[in-house]
């Protein structure tokens, strides 16, 4: 997922019994579908169930529910105080939208989740800098490398045109044209 996709993350959008992950209004306004790895799903609901603490005291407190499109949040005027719109991660504390001038909770700031990144590739020893967006490409190169189809990477990435996907191919080239040496048999 990019950045803002990961971050603005609804409880409903996280189906664990299909291990996929509705990405709702990505890049150009679009939804996709993606994968949720079967590693994550118990970490997740360990998460998911420390951020449902968060979301039930908000309720007891009385704070407005969570921000929705504005469509939405006149269709469904209870949808905001709903635990499936809550914020999969969602900030420590309230801020006031400049908007609309609504203290309420919303979704982790992108720059601890980029901050987060860049303190675990220090933690790690790792040389090389790194980014969310690395991830992606990591994500990406990987499905490649491992056989899977420029399409099939196309839709979980969220691509509108394929010669986006396409740049990912440059890891297939190996060097040396692919020639094992017979000096490494």
């Amino acid at each position: 997922m990019r950045l803002m996709e990961c971050v603005r993350l609804r409880v409903k959008d996280v189906e664990f019994e299909r291990c996929e992950i509705v990405v709702r209004s990505g890049k150009g306004g679009k939804d996709r579908v993606t994968m949720l790895p079967v590693s994550l799903v118990e970490p997740l609901k360990a998460h998911l169930d420390r951020v449902r603490e968060v979301w039930l005291a908000d309720r007891a407190a009385g704070r407005p529910g969570v921000e929705l499109p504005h469509a939405l949040a006149l269709k469904y005027p209870n949808a905001p105080l709903e635990w499936g719109w809550f914020w999969v991660f969602p900030a420590r504390g309230e801020s006031t939208d400049p908007r609309s001038g609504v203290a309420r909770r919303h979704h982790l700031y992108e720059q601890n989740l980029q901050r987060g990144i860049k303190r675990a590739m220090q933690e790690a020893g790792l040389a090389k800098s790194a980014s969310t967006h690395s991830l992606r490409h990591s994500f990406a190169t990987h499905l490649l490398e491992a056989g899977y189809d420029i399409r099939t990477v196309q839709e979980l990435l969220g691509h509108s045109d394929v010669s986006t996907t396409m740049i990912y191919t440059h890891v297939l080239n190996k060097g040396g044209r692919g020639v094992v040496s017979p000096l490494d048999r």
